[in-house]
């Protein structure tokens, strides 16, 4: 399942997380973000339990992508005990993005 993250609850499903957290940012009107959006279901459901995967529309928050640095969209960010460990800007294709997530879960080990 991907969770919707906003201003409010972006501290405490994310920042505080005990998973590894992907953040996908994106918006409506993002060609790219579309096509990437299934991809980010796929990943949801296979690493159900180990990743929580987050969905950020960086239209209605504009703050925390400024925060982020975000610059081009969809942009992943994968953080771990609050901080950013790791990022993907762009369509990433499923088996980049699996291969990545399995890498970021075996350094957790």
């Amino acid at each position: 399942m991907v969770l919707e993250v906003n201003e409010r609850n972006f501290e405490a499903e994310v920042l505080q997380s005990n998973l590894l957290v992907m953040v996908d940012f994106w918006a409506p009107w993002c060609g790219p973000c579309q096509s990437m959006a299934p991809v980010v279901e796929e990943v949801a459901q296979e690493y159900a339990g180990r990743l929580k995967v987050a969905k950020l529309n960086v239209d209605q928050n504009m703050s925390l992508a400024q925060r982020y640095g975000i610059r081009g969209i969809p942009t992943l960010l994968f953080f771990r005990g609050g901080k950013v460990i790791a990022q993907e800007v762009g369509y990433t294709p499923k088996e980049s993005l699996v291969s990545m997530v399995n890498r970021l879960l075996g350094e957790e080990g």
